[in-house]
């Protein structure tokens, strides 16, 4: 069915009052293994699909999640979706922490760009970036935060993306705050990106855990759990709200990214690679069989 949910986050997101849980899946992927196994189940009326990016008992640092598994599975369980919640660094004075941010602007400081795309080895394509999250979406969750009396939430902002494990130096979090950026972070952007291009709906809420190090303060993992935690119960409360308030029908925007984005033919697709984006070209490779005929 192709009208799934997929959230990505922290184990404890997938404990959720009114989630029935299903089943476990373990999905094997052309691009290795993801963080975890999928949990599935029914939220709200709809089918939803549970992923923690760092893996149960937070196991992989941030350059060690196999982004392009992860997103792959969950498109090729039918998810078209996909809600993310993540902690960020606030690089304004007006994000203090157990604040949430609804970005809606990336910048990449990450060096890993062959794995976050799809693409190459044969099929060229290049999608539009320019609204790298889905407008309707990020409004379906503020709209859901603020039910949850969140008033505070900040809709729109830019997340930079930077590699990690370490968190910034002070210099870094200073030029980052001249560049006008408003949280950090070191795993949305893939996810932004990969899921652009398997034609899924994707929006973030970003907990803020801490000032970074720009207020002369030095990042404490201690406390940024601390305040993971805090935030844990609002945003699942959050997320539940906002499932109820997706479509049925993924008709939007997003579920059309690849139209006129593809540069090779299909005919010209080597047959491994379609093979491993079959969940993601299905209809284009559908299409070309009825001209086939």
């Amino acid at each position: 069915m192709e009208n799934g949910i997929g959230i990505i986050g922290g184990t404890g997101l997938y404990e959720m009052e009114e989630f029935s849980k299903l089943e476990e899946r373990v999905v094997e992927t052309p691009f290795g293994e993801p963080s975890d196994a999928l949990v599935g189940g029914e939220l709200g009326g709809r089918r939803v699909w549970f992923l923690p990016r760092h893996g149960r008992g937070h196991r992989l640092l941030p350059h060690e999640i196999n982004h392009r598994a992860n997103l792959w599975a969950l498109r090729s369980v039918g998810v078209r979706w996909v809600i993310c919640v993540t902690a960020v660094g606030s690089l304004r004075e007006a994000y203090p922490p157990r604040s949430i941010v609804i970005p809606d602007q990336y910048y990449d400081r990450t060096s890993r760009r062959d794995e976050h795309t799809f693409f190459g080895g044969g099929i060229a394509a290049h999608i539009s970036f320019g609204e790298p999250t889905s407008r309707r979406l990020r409004r379906i969750l503020l709209e859901a935060a603020q039910e949850e009396g969140q008033t505070g939430t900040h809709f729109g902002g830019t997340y930079v993306n930077m590699d990690g494990p370490a968190f910034s130096t002070r210099a870094e979090s200073e030029a980052n705050r001249q560049l006008g950026f408003d949280v950090i972070g070191m795993t949305n952007l893939p996810e932004a990106k990969l899921a652009r291009e398997a034609e899924m709906a994707l929006a973030t809420l970003a907990m803020v855990t801490d000032y970074d190090c720009w207020r002369d303060e030095e990042v404490h993992i201690e406390a940024v759990v601390g305040h993971l935690e805090a935030n844990a119960e609002v945003a699942r409360r959050i997320v539940g709200r906002a499932v109820r308030r997706i479509p049925a029908v993924a008709d939007w925007p997003e579920h059309r990214a690849l139209e006129g984005a593809i540069l090779t033919p299909p005919e010209r697709w080597p047959v491994e690679r379609r093979e491993a984006l079959g969940p993601i070209l299905g209809r284009f490779l559908a299409a070309a069989e009825e001209g086939k005929a």
